[in-house]
């Protein structure tokens, strides 16, 4: 089995419904393409005689669009690079962090990574989208859901400062959970 000699670039994508890895093969003497995401082939040619170019694929439970660029470098040089819904993969990480809360926490002993997209208030937790309940508080908001017989709820608040807007905080059984940074 011939499988990953060619592989040129790995990189990981933090979306809402987990992390995923993708994997990208380029044969420079065949022209061979190969993704693959999660370890499961997405895309596969054989003998491309155009070394450079783009492959796009989707990623994930919500079908982010996904695309590697080949380039030439110089000679026989290449450079790949991943865009995310048309982004460089930095420029995406950094708009996501304004747009998403991630929390990781373990219950009972498994761990759950909890993902809340603040344009949308949906909430993920380990690749499912929840069901959800929101409720107006004095203060704010809560978003009530459940992980296995754990109740949470995630509390919007203002910061009362425009530049900073709604902090948001995750409660699991009246303890406050820390943000994540991935």
């Amino acid at each position: 089995l011939e499988k990953m000699t060619d592989l040129v670039a790995v990189w990981e994508v933090a979306l809402s419904d987990g992390v995923h890895k993708i994997e990208f093969e380029h044969g420079t003497t065949s022209g061979k393409r190969v993704v693959y995401v999660d370890g499961k082939e997405e895309i596969r040619k054989e003998w491309m005689f155009k070394l450079v170019g783009k492959e796009t694929f989707t990623v994930g439970v919500s079908k982010t669009k996904a695309a590697i660029n080949i380039d030439a470098v110089s000679g026989f040089a290449y450079e790949y690079t991943l865009e995310i819904n048309g982004k460089s993969l930095k420029k995406y990480m950094e708009s996501r962090l304004k747009t998403t809360n991630t929390w990781i926490l373990s219950l009972g002993g498994t761990d759950y990574r909890i993902v809340l997209e603040k344009d949308t208030m949906d909430v993920w937790c380990n690749g499912q989208k929840m069901e959800t309940a929101g409720e107006f508080v004095e203060d704010g908001t809560e978003t009530h859901f459940t992980i296995g017989d754990q109740s949470c709820y995630i509390k919007a608040v203002s910061s009362g400062k425009r530049k900073e807007g709604i902090i948001h905080t995750l409660i699991v059984n009246d303890r406050e959970i820390p943000e994540a940074v991935e």
